[in-house]
């Protein structure tokens, strides 16, 4: 007979992220939000469970706006941009920091790696899921600086204060990422 403590998380936690995100594709299956606070999506959640290291925080929790930043900030979202080719996850919504094609998420967790790989505190970017004005739900890379919050988008290539992007926030990461509202 086997023993709790003998079973290997790995051999747990596969098949609960295949089955959460299946439920969650169909519809079947979500977090509810609490007093203000909201979860993380469940597909950001699958993959903190599947690499940890893409959901860590730390840092300053705002960046100084700077010529410099801005020039990596624009070089990052650019080059992530031009990196990934579009494509719909379909009913699962999977979120992967490395990918070659992928949805919004796919574009964000690639930005936000870049940035912290060209020394942004991991902090100062927020992950948002937001509703653009068709009321479609899509994922936004947020760079909270000194100047106002700026925004890393796949859908408009340009970087532009969050108050002017059109976009209403549904809910945001906050310096830590696991916590969002």
């Amino acid at each position: 007979m086997t023993r709790r403590r003998d079973l290997k998380p790995r051999r747990i936690v596969a098949p609960l992220v295949v089955a959460a995100a299946a439920l969650a594709g169909a519809g079947l299956f979500s977090l509810p939000a609490v007093a203000g606070k909201a979860h993380a999506p469940l597909g950001y959640q699958l993959m903190c469970l599947r690499t940890p290291a893409e959901c860590q925080g730390g840092g300053a929790s705002q960046v100084a706006m700077t010529s410099a930043v801005m020039a990596t900030i624009k070089q990052v979202n650019k080059a992530v941009n031009n990196a990934i080719v579009p494509h719909n996850d379909g009913s699962v919504d999977v979120w992967n920091a490395n990918a070659v094609s992928g949805d919004c998420e796919d574009y964000v967790m690639a930005k936000r790696r870049a940035l912290i790989k060209a020394g942004l505190p991991p902090s100062a970017l927020r992950i948002a899921f937001v509703r653009i004005r068709s009321g479609e739900g899509h994922a936004i890379l947020v760079v909270k600086t000194d100047k106002g919050d700026i925004v890393l988008d796949n859908l408009n290539r340009s970087i532009r204060p969050l108050s002017q992007s059109g976009y209403r926030i549904v809910s945001i990461s906050g310096a830590n990422p696991e916590t969002w509202s």
